[in-house]
């Protein structure tokens, strides 16, 4: 039966219509570059495909606002994921490299939205649509868009964990407008903590990519974050702690900027960097903004993240790229 179910996560990991034939073979070969970006407004210019396909990256992991959609109208919804697709530089990404993805808000369907969306279901469906899911895939059955994908052989595998940061989530808690800390609340739901915790139990994988829209670490702004759900927080670090995977690695997108955040974990026995990067068509304009666990500078520019894995030195270096070939930063992680 695990060999049914890992099979499974690897077609669909490579399923887009050029590669279904080899995608299961092709995902025994070690990975060494993966890329990943986030908030991709379908109508605004995109001029870092180019420079992602020119990377040649093994892997590309859509963290949210795939789309900018927010409607409850499927119509709308769909329209917009199909122009999202129809880039042509986007398209040759497809042709070369194995596409997955969770969302945010925004493709999601309703800005800083949680449970309460009353089209998350059918909203799931399109989303797996623009990754091209297989009609047939479990991940069609599925509540929740969470996700977990197996690359490489033993003792040179990857396993990259997506989080459904939406289709369970409680509502935001506000005063005065303002997001606050709401210690009863859940972001996760407790079927898809069970499923993480079975994907970090005992896990073969050498490196763990962990995956949500929003960020993990930072803590101190005033905008969606896990730190608006302290117990969920402290239960995802807990996990961590308890289940020790080998090299995991946090990523995020959402806030319109780069950078990278590191924390101790205790019991975890290596520092646990986020790296988020967003976004791909747009981004915040320079401004000061607090992040006690930030490692060097925020990125302000267009940018994508790519890891590259070294086996032999048994480290990934994951820069934040961004158009003309640019590099803003630099991190190198050893697992």
């Amino acid at each position: 039966m695990k060999k049914l179910v890992l099979l499974g996560l690897l077609v669909w990991a490579g399923c887009r219509t050029p590669k279904t034939e080899t995608a299961a073979s092709s995902s025994q070969q070690p990975v060494t570059r993966i890329a990943f970006g986030s908030c991709s407004h379908q109508k605004r210019p995109q001029p870092l495909w180019d420079d992602i396909v020119a990377q040649k990256p093994d892997v590309w992991i859509w963290l949210g606002d795939n789309i900018y959609g927010d409607s409850e109208n499927l119509d709308t919804l769909k329209a917009k994921y199909d122009l999202q697709k129809s880039n042509p530089v986007y398209g040759q990404l497809r042709q070369s490299t194995k596409i997955i993805g969770v969302w945010d808000d925004h493709d999601y369907g309703v800005n800083d939205g949680g449970k309460e969306y009353p089209r998350r279901k059918e909203s799931q469906q399109l989303m797996l649509d623009f990754l091209d899911v297989p009609a047939s895939s479990p991940l069609r059955k599925q509540e929740g868009a969470y996700s977990s994908h197996v690359y490489g052989p033993k003792g040179q595998r990857v396993k990259v964990i997506l989080l459904d940061g939406r289709y369970f989530r409680d509502p935001l808690k506000k005063v005065n407008k303002v997001n606050t800390p709401d210690p009863s609340g859940d972001i996760l739901g407790e079927a898809q903590w069970q499923w993480l915790e079975q994907q970090l139990t005992h896990s073969d994988a050498d490196v763990h990519i962990i995956g949500c829209g929003i960020q993990f670490l930072a803590n101190e702004h005033i905008y969606e974050k896990w730190g608006n759900y302290p117990t969920a927080r402290q239960r995802f670090f807990d996990l961590l702690s308890k289940t020790k995977p080998k090299g995991a690695m946090l990523i995020s997108g959402d806030r319109h900027i780069a950078e990278v955040s590191k924390i101790t974990v205790p019991g975890l026995g290596y520092d646990l960097y986020d790296i988020t990067s967003s976004g791909l068509t747009h981004t915040s304009k320079p401004r000061e903004e607090p992040n006690a666990l930030r490692v060097g500078k925020v990125v302000f520019d267009l940018n994508y993240g790519l890891f590259s894995i070294d086996w032999a030195r048994k480290t990934a270096t994951v820069r934040i790229n961004g158009d003309n070939q640019a590099t803003y930063l630099t991190q190198e992680i050893s697992f």
